[in-house]
């Protein structure tokens, strides 16, 4: 196996966020001053946005439209990207070896542009992907490969020569389908890690020196 480039997703995997979805709108009811119920993110989790605003409205009695609701949540989503997201350890010492070996890498994310920008600034590994790739610019999400094949044409790289760095299990499934390498990094919201782990051909449990060595090792 030769890896020319690298594809690395953001959300889940570089960046440790994924809680946030699960909790931006308790912290937007605690905004309004109103304490969310225990289990509001397993209530939502099923429903689209504009479901979930709706279910709000109705079970806060909040008087407010679908609209202000999002705009709200999304806000809360919005300063914690700007100000709070961390990576995950020893994701930047990993980028830096991989920049040093001369690897060209591409961010391709489902996360939203300003959001994934200001992150990526403030935590200061921009530097390190030739180019951000978001699916609502590809138009298509991770259940289709456009985005991945977008990001090995743009290294030209051909699918089998780029690795794919994923959290998801469907996103994981994608890529491999399309022909690239794949490697799986543990997140603990993704409850599937025994498919995780059997689909990818790397799976990563976290980003310490050993596992570093075995990404390298495999290329």
């Amino acid at each position: 196996m030769t890896i020319k480039g690298i594809i690395w997703d953001a959300d889940g995997t570089l960046l440790d966020s994924m809680e946030i979805w699960d909790h931006a709108p308790d912290h937007y009811l605690e905004t309004l001053g109103i304490e969310p119920e225990p289990n509001l993110g397993e209530i939502l989790f099923e429903m689209s946005l504009e479901q979930g605003a709706k279910y709000l409205i109705d079970r806060y009695h909040l008087p407010v439209g679908v609209a202000d609701v999002l705009e709200g949540i999304h806000c809360q989503i919005e300063t914690f990207y700007r100000r709070e997201v961390t990576l995950k350890p020893g994701a930047k010492e990993l980028l830096a070896e991989f920049k040093q070996k001369g690897y060209p890498m591409i961010l391709a994310t489902s996360g939203d542009q300003d959001c994934i920008r200001q992150a990526c600034e403030r935590l200061e590994i921009r530097q390190y992907f030739t180019e951000l790739l978001f699916c609502s610019e590809a138009g298509a999400g991770k259940d289709r490969p456009d985005i991945y094949l977008e990001a090995a044409r743009k290294m030209n790289c051909r699918p089998d020569e780029a690795l794919v760095v994923e959290d998801a299990l469907h996103a994981i499934e994608t890529a491999k389908k399309a022909g690239f390498s794949t490697a799986a990094v543990y997140d603990k919201a993704n409850k599937e890690q025994e498919k995780i782990r059997e689909t990818a051909d790397i799976y990563l449990k976290s980003f310490d020196e050993q596992l570093t060595e075995m990404i390298t090792g495999r290329m």
